[in-house]
């Protein structure tokens, strides 16, 4: 506690949070530990969500819209259902608990962090939050139906679908997590921007590599006919790299005019000054100008 108090308190009169390593490593463990609080404490109160708003029937609406009201998951082991409760409860509490993770490891490293690095990330944290719900949406209300339908079509006339839940709601949240993941990609090229590390340039010039990767990423993350679903789910990822490529030109041009403003180069049209800051073209002090007469002299040197 000492440690922690001397070295996480003390930062105020302390800017650059200059510490030593083994505080380091004590700030660590406590940021650790407040993390996983934070994931008990909403994994609690996920398990109550997903039995008060009833989650499970929210997961199999797409499948009962499909297969009809008569539609039922099977189980095939008796601890199944109990199980399945813990792992989706475990779930919406690492959803919850997402910013509780991010505000912690941002008390981490923020102190590493320069004055307009700060400013840049913490709008990138909200934007990562309403990218992460609209991803989330997508998947729900347009990539999982399509998806079902398409497995569905095949060989239905020799098949008939006895989904067990295990395998249903393994599939359906590992699609709705895949695309909240897969549409943070703005705020992943805007946090390398950010410390540097990527330039509209490098983007720019690999948007065909990124295009092929993403519509591999959509065959993968929504398997179906190429027409329908594929090319359906590559036009928002595609979308979203154009969006990442316009955050990075806005971020470099910020950073550009700062570095115009704190170099001290001037521009190529001035005029050279001495150590006194007096021109060399300027007339020297107490001689009068030249132009004028020599309005320094006494009335009877005039004479």
């Amino acid at each position: 506690m000492r440690r922690l108090r001397d070295g996480i308190l003390a930062r105020g009169a302390n800017p650059k949070a200059e510490m030593p390593f083994l505080d380091h490593l004590e700030e660590l463990r406590w940021r650790i530990l407040w993390t996983l609080l934070a994931v008990i404490l909403c994994s609690v109160a996920g398990l109550l969500l997903v039995m008060y708003f009833d989650v499970v029937d929210l997961l199999i609406r797409p499948a009962v819209q499909l297969y009809g009201d008569d539609f039922e998951l099977v189980y095939l082991s008796p601890e199944v259902p109990f199980f399945f409760l813990l792992r989706l409860a475990l779930t919406v509490g690492l959803v919850l608990a997402s910013p509780v993770v991010v505000y912690q490891a941002w008390c981490f490293f923020s102190p590493a962090l320069e004055t307009h690095e700060k400013r840049a990330i913490i709008p990138a944290m909200l934007m990562g939050l309403v990218l992460f719900v609209a991803g989330v949406a997508m998947a729900y209300f347009l990539a999982l139906p399509l998806t079902l339908f398409f497995f569905e079509g095949i060989l239905s006339d020799y098949l008939t679908p006895q989904l067990t839940a295990t395998h249903y709601f393994g599939f359906v949240v590992k699609m709705l997590l895949a695309f909240g993941i897969v549409f943070e990609l703005p705020v992943l090229v805007l946090v390398l921007s950010v410390l540097g590390l990527i330039t509209p340039g490098f983007l720019k010039s690999k948007r065909r590599h990124a295009i092929v990767v993403l519509l591999l990423l959509a065959s993968f993350l929504s398997p179906g006919d190429m027409i329908n679903v594929t090319l359906l789910m590559t036009v928002p990822l595609i979308a979203l790299y154009e969006f990442s490529i316009l955050l990075s030109v806005l971020i470099w041009r910020r950073r550009e005019g700062r570095e115009q403003e704190a170099d001290p180069t001037p521009p190529e049209d001035s005029v050279a000054t001495d150590d006194d800051g007096v021109s060399d073209d300027a007339a020297p002090y107490g001689h009068g100008d030249p132009a004028q007469g020599d309005t320094d002299l006494k009335p009877e040197d005039q004479e």
